[in-house]
């Protein structure tokens, strides 16, 4: 997020499920609109108690965070749990948290999941406090690995942390060249986890969700798919592969709440809370999609369309269109939400700044399924 919410409500998750109920109609073409009501299941869903060259250097040696106390030896290069480290690019230190599911044998993929620019940086990863931490849950269920890079301080007097990313405009970035920083983070786990590109896939979320696309413009053969929630192209992109596109099709998933403000769902200032509009502009959900659709060679094709609305108390339904083919987009639209991630299990409080929570779906695992649908055949 680019301004930092309230805390979150109190939410105990009890247990994860998800069901391919509405993924697979959306996929028969039988019925092409479904809607889901309270009381059954869909994709995220979470029961709850409550409703270019660059210098680098080896990585420093994992250290285990006291957020997790289960660490134990495991074949990988990290131990099981989360932990820190960093690597040097261009001389700068550079931070990542990886989290690594219990007694893991060969990873199914590795997850890169980005945070936004409202200060949050790796805390999105703490368990129970932001819905970005909710793919370590999915993680340890699937059997795959999660690393949470952390952006740099901005420069503006707030000095959050957050990326550079496609926007010519954005006066505040920090000027890294983050490009590179998760080029190198994401090949060297790759190797060390022993997988393909195909298995490794990236999601972000607002700043980091900017990040996600830009990345899947500038570097789309290191990435299987990617998701991106909350997070536009720019309106003045800079030169280069963020004007020009990727060089190939890459899957992906968006999510946008039509009531955001932060990242406008019509376009528009990006987080433009003083009025001087320096994090740049930004094109709408719609165009960002409607791009994305003609990078993947989609146009002209009929989504199938079903509707999720899991919690009448949130501001609206969850609508979900899948664009098929080889390379698919899937578009969720959140009807009356904000800027906040979409979350059954870690509930937002409805606020000023992010507006209102979806809480019909799961954005980890709504990701983590479009992810796992892109893997290679096992064996």
């Amino acid at each position: 997020m680019l301004t930092r919410p309230p805390r979150r409500l109190a939410c105990t998750v009890v247990a994860v499920s998800f069901a391919v109920g509405v993924a697979s109609a959306c996929s028969t073409g039988a019925d092409p609109v479904t809607t889901l009501a309270p009381g059954t299941s869909a994709p995220g869903a979470v029961s709850t108690a409550t409703a270019a060259p660059t210098t680098t250097a080896p990585p420093t040696s994992p250290v285990p965070t006291t957020s997790d106390p289960r660490p134990t030896s495991t074949s990988l290069a990290y131990p099981a749990g989360s932990s820190d480290t960093s690597i040097l690019i261009d001389g700068v230190e550079r931070r990542y948290r990886v989290h690594v599911p219990a007694a893991l044998g060969r990873p199914r993929a590795l997850v890169v999941v980005l945070h936004g620019g409202g200060g949050e940086g790796l805390g999105v990863a703490d368990e129970g406090e932001h819905p970005l931490s909710v793919f370590r849950t999915v993680a340890d269920r699937e059997g795959f690995v999660v690393v949470y890079p952390e952006g740099l301080p901005a420069r503006d007097r707030a000095g959050n942390r957050g990326w550079v990313d496609c926007r010519s405009d954005n006066t505040v970035a920090s000027g890294a060249d983050d490009i590179a920083f998760l080029a190198t983070l994401t090949e060297r786990m790759r190797t060390e986890l022993g997988l393909t590109s195909e298995q490794v896939f990236m999601a972000g979320g607002s700043n980091g969700a900017q990040m996600t696309l830009a990345f899947a413009f500038h570097r789309p053969e290191l990435v299987g798919a990617v998701a991106a929630g909350s997070g536009n192209l720019p309106e003045r992109p800079l030169p280069g592969p963020c004007t020009i596109g990727p060089g190939k099709p890459v899957p992906i998933v968006l999510f946008h709440g039509t009531a955001d403000i932060q990242m406008p769902y019509d376009g528009g200032c990006v987080a433009d809370i003083g009025g001087a509009c320096n994090r740049g502009r930004v094109v709408s959900a719609e165009v960002t999609r409607d791009r994305w659709l003609e990078i993947n060679g989609l146009v002209g094709v009929e989504p199938t369309v079903s509707v999720v609305d899991l919690d009448p108390g949130d501001a609206g339904p969850a609508n979900h269109l899948v664009y098929a083919g080889p390379a698919p987009l899937e578009w969720w639209r959140l009807d009356g939400a904000g800027h906040t991630v979409a979350s059954r299990a870690v509930l937002i409080e409805t606020n000023r700044l992010t507006g209102a929570q979806n809480r019909d779906i799961e954005f980890a695992e709504v990701a983590w399924a479009f992810f796992a649908s892109r893997l290679p055949p096992a064996g």
